[in-house]
């Protein structure tokens, strides 16, 4: 979901090469990883912040948990319907307010002791005692309750429409209760967590060089299926044309974050498949709602008027993505097909400023390095600010640095990526509308509507589809009109990988996540 350092290095491809071989092979776990045929080796742009299921909210963190850990229920397999995993059964009480969750045997976390019901109590406590990001899915959450060793019983507050999806997402992945051995000052093990791991899933945390590498290895007690790649080493390479080289020469399977001519060249490459699949991943550009002049919409729908949407999508993304249509994308229930949408109308944008009585507006557009689209959409907004008198500088940080930067308030403009963590719309209206959302969790505009508020939090309480998709498609009209943030486009996913490799699943909801547990590697 919601989801790096930003900075690249200065190196050209050969030189980059022979570093990334030399310190591959100096690194006794990763010895003879890029010949071995058991062993998947990734690039990608920069380091996940932390591999925390209780604190990470973006992909690249998520790429480490599901790999790790296990949940009560996960997605049935390229689908976004939810099956068992951890949890053999379930049973709801007419009200929706009860569900109890009878567990598999024989799932053993990677030190091999049991996964039972105790296990599942202590890590939705943890959850929701931490307040971090991931608890925000649980917002009818009142207790957990071990009924005996393999089952478990969820108390809600009220009905919760999504409580089932919610359950294959990373924050409820189901941690060792043994990690408090490693508590510090009362951190529940965060320090420890976020560069270890403690789950039962195919694979453990092995070792983690940050802005280097992350080596994970077979979890030796995981219940299913023995994964055929023992080792998956995923190296942190900045430079995005290191990156295509190493695929190229066969020192990395996968490439993460590659610019689209990029890509276009590769797929020239009879050894290499570009993996491009329609998605409900969204760039979107938060506009600070509460900071001058953006605090006034008049100033933010000229901005949004004054943005050539299909320049990017054509310039940028060579066809690759669409407009965003409002906060829903399409291809989830409660999308609008009729919603309104913003055009490029440089006329109507200069009139909606000038009724504003602002002028000589200078702001900034903090972004990373994270998606290769965001410094060029960058320099297009730029240049279409411009038009109409607005001052625009472009601010390049690490990725670390603009999440913390957002999630404070310290911005003017900055970009963002979004993908669901279940499907529901849930994860986009209320996350980006509530008002006790603000920063961090999702409403990263600080956006405040009441009217919107109260029609997302009704939305979320209710279980009847249709009058849910009527809430929703109410609370989109009126949020748009406000113009909050830039509806940029909806992207396709894109990576690289070499043909060697097998079974790879694509799942809309869980993008940068791979199966590496049933996937393979070819001679």
């Amino acid at each position: 979901m919601r989801r790096s350092s930003g900075e690249d290095y200065e190196m050209n491809g050969s030189k980059w090469k022979s570093i990334g071989v030399a310190l591959l092979l100096a690194s006794t776990p990763l010895s003879g990883a890029i010949a071995a045929q058991d062993v998947l080796v990734m690039a990608r742009a920069e380091d996940p912040p932390t591999a925390d299921p209780g604190v990470e909210i973006s992909n690249s963190g998520y790429t480490l948990i599901y790999a790790a850990y296990e949940r009560l229920v996960a997605y049935k397999g390229g689908s976004t319907e939810v099956g068992p995993e951890l949890a053999e059964s379930w049973t709801a009480d007419d009200a929706g307010l009860v569900w109890t969750f009878k567990l598999a045997g024989g799932h053993k976390f990677d030190d091999g002791s049991p996964v039972d019901a105790a296990a599942v109590k202590f890590s939705f406590d943890r959850l929701m005692k931490l307040k971090a990001g991931p608890s925000d899915a649980f917002p009818v959450l009142k207790e957990v309750e071990v009924v005996d060793p393999q089952t478990v019983r969820f108390h809600l507050t009220a009905p919760f429409a999504p409580f089932i999806s919610t359950l294959a997402v990373s924050g409820a992945a189901i941690i060792n209760p043994k990690v408090m051995e490693h508590e510090t000052d009362g951190d529940m093990a965060k320090a420890w967590l976020a560069e270890h791991s403690a789950g039962s899933g195919p694979y453990r945390i092995a070792s983690w060089e940050r802005n280097q590498s992350i080596v994970l290895d077979r979890n030796e007690h995981y219940a299913g299926t023995e994964p055929a790649l023992k080792q998956v080493v995923i190296r942190i390479v900045g430079d995005v044309s290191a990156r295509r080289l190493q695929l190229i020469n066969g020192d990395a399977d996968i490439i993460e974050q590659i610019p689209l001519d990029q890509a276009e060249a590769l797929q020239k490459d009879a050894s290499v498949v570009v993996e491009s699949n329609p998605s409900m991943y969204v760039n979107y550009i938060y506009m600070n709602n509460r900071q001058p002049p953006l605090d006034d919409a008049k100033v933010r729908k000229a901005i949004s008027y004054a943005v050539d949407y299909q320049g990017i999508i054509d310039g940028i993304m060579l066809g690759q993505a669409k407009q965003m249509r409002g906060a829903v994308p399409s291809g989830m229930w409660g999308h609008d097909p009729q919603g309104f949408q913003y055009t490029y109308d440089i006329e109507k944008a200069k009139a909606l400023l000038a009724d504003s009585g602002k002028s000589d507006i200078h702001l900034t557009y903090t972004f990373s390095q994270a998606d290769p689209a965001w410094e060029p959409v960058g320099l297009a907004l730029q240049a279409s600010l411009a038009e109409i008198g607005i001052k625009l500088d472009l601010q390049a940080v690490a990725d670390t640095t603009k999440r913390e930067l957002v999630a404070n308030g310290k911005f003017d403009m900055a970009p963002g990526a979004w993908t669901p963590d279940f499907a529901d719309p849930y994860m986009f209206m209320n996350y980006w509308f509530d008002a006790d959302k603000m920063g961090g969790p999702g409403n990263r505009s600080f956006y405040s509507n009441k009217q919107v508020t109260d029609l997302v939090r009704e939305a979320g309480s209710i279980v009847d589809e249709d009058k849910r998709k009527a809430l929703y498609i109410e609370a989109q009209k009126l949020s748009t009109e406000d113009a909050p943030y830039l509806y940029i486009m909806e992207k396709n996913d894109i990576f690289a990988r070499r043909t060697a490799v097998k079974g790879y699943v694509y799942n809309p909801m869980l993008i940068q996540v791979y199966n590496f547990g049933t996937m393979s590697k070819t001679e």
